[in-house]
């Protein structure tokens, strides 16, 4: 693992002073989501609102590549669905969490270039710091900024790696009881994990796991993410027509609580080095928990969307004809692009895409084939 520079390790220090004075004022105790919300957004210090770079390889000083960092193949094979979509709503785009911008840039080009004029354009972004990076990346794009989510939207929208950095509640069972795992101060001085005795809502939403899958074994530990639910149930009072598609890591529900994935899916991310410690050099790393999809799917269906679409991201690429991009534009960084983007060893079958929506018939070119509603 990678040492952190002098700079960035005081950096660490300050956002452990703020978390550790947040436990003291909780009586020594906080659940891990309010850990991991500090250690990502809190103002000034977070991983994700300081300024530190994170996208981009290693040699740019960043933590992690997401997919429109690897290539615009990504965005141009998108594209092709939402000139599929933007045939039965208006040519409007809200995206969350944009990132580097990267995806935005590369999206409205492809779409130009497919003859769409878009109507509008919006990024709905937390972090003032990425907002500035996104605004210097698509100087003369037309796009505007939104502090949140607009109301009786019409057209598409996008959250491209966007739940697997919302705070997760991580749980573990001992024998038939359900525990919490919270953050407290350590013998040493540093953070330690210490267990609870779970609130009812982490309770219940375990039994109900439980009730679908099976009892989980004794010393069973994963995470639940109530908050994502919470936001894809909100997704239905933002859209009034049109599509929301999800991008990211993540299972099915009976695979997310496999009995053989005992610790869970938290991971972190430090000058592209995988660990799981959460609680080391907080502040530096991105952390993240891959994203349980039935369980968002479910959360959009009962709060009134449908459900259109679920497959891998390989099978959605294809379907949208990003060989037919490749062969365009063929270069052997391309290619290579493009094996990352969609080989099962690499993204391809670790990301999935999952679309809900109101107002929106089929067909849908990028379930065309290797849909999977029937696994969630």
């Amino acid at each position: 693992m990678p040492l952190p520079s002098p700079a960035a390790a005081q950096h660490s220090t300050r956002v452990v002073a703020h978390i550790a004075a947040e436990i003291a004022r909780a009586d020594g105790w906080i659940p891990f989501d309010r850990d991991m919300q500090l250690a990502l957004y809190a103002p000034e210090l977070g991983y994700y609102v300081a300024g530190a770079h994170k996208f981009g390889d290693s040699a740019a000083g960043g933590d992690f590549v997401t997919a429109p960092e690897i290539s615009p193949l990504f965005a141009q094979a998108l594209a092709r669905q939402f000139v599929n979509l933007f045939e039965q709503v208006p040519s409007r785009i809200v995206e969350f969490g944009a990132g580097s911008g990267a995806l935005a840039g590369d999206l409205i080009a492809a779409l130009s270039k497919r003859g769409v004029a878009l109507e509008s354009y919006s990024i709905v972004e937390i972090s003032p710091e990425l907002v500035d990076r996104q605004r210097q990346r698509l100087q003369g794009a037309a796009v505007d900024w939104l502090s949140a989510p607009p109301t009786e939207f019409q057209g598409v929208m996008l959250a491209n790696e966007v739940l697997d950095v919302m705070p997760v509640k991580l749980f573990v069972k001992r024998g038939s009881v359900t525990f919490e795992r919270g953050v407290v101060i350590g013998p040493d001085g540093g953070f330690a994990f210490d267990e609870r005795r779970a609130s009812d809502a982490l309770a219940s939403a375990v039994a109900a796991i439980e009730a679908e899958h099976g009892a989980l074994p004794d010393g069973y530990a994963s995470e639940v993410n109530l908050l994502a639910e919470g936001w894809m149930r909100s997704s239905a009072q933002w859209l009034a027509r049109g599509a929301l598609l999800v991008i990211d890591y993540g299972f099915p529900q009976r695979e997310y609580y496999h009995p053989q994935r005992l610790m869970g899916t938290v991971m972190c991310h430090f000058r592209h080095h995988a660990h799981s410690d959460p609680l080391w050099m907080v502040g530096l790393n991105d952390v993240t928990a891959h994203v349980d999809f039935s369980a968002m799917a479910a959360a959009a269906h009962y709060a009134g969307l449908n459900v259109l679409g679920y497959t891998s991201q390989a099978h959605f690429l294809l379907n949208c004809g990003v060989l037919d991009q490749l062969q365009a534009q063929h270069t052997p960084q391309n290619s290579g692009a493009l094996h990352r983007l969609v080989s099962e060893a690499e993204m391809g079958e670790l990301v999935k895409v999952l679309m809900v929506g109101r107002g929106v018939q089929g067909p849908l070119i990028g379930f065309a084939r290797g849909d999977r509603l029937h696994s969630l």
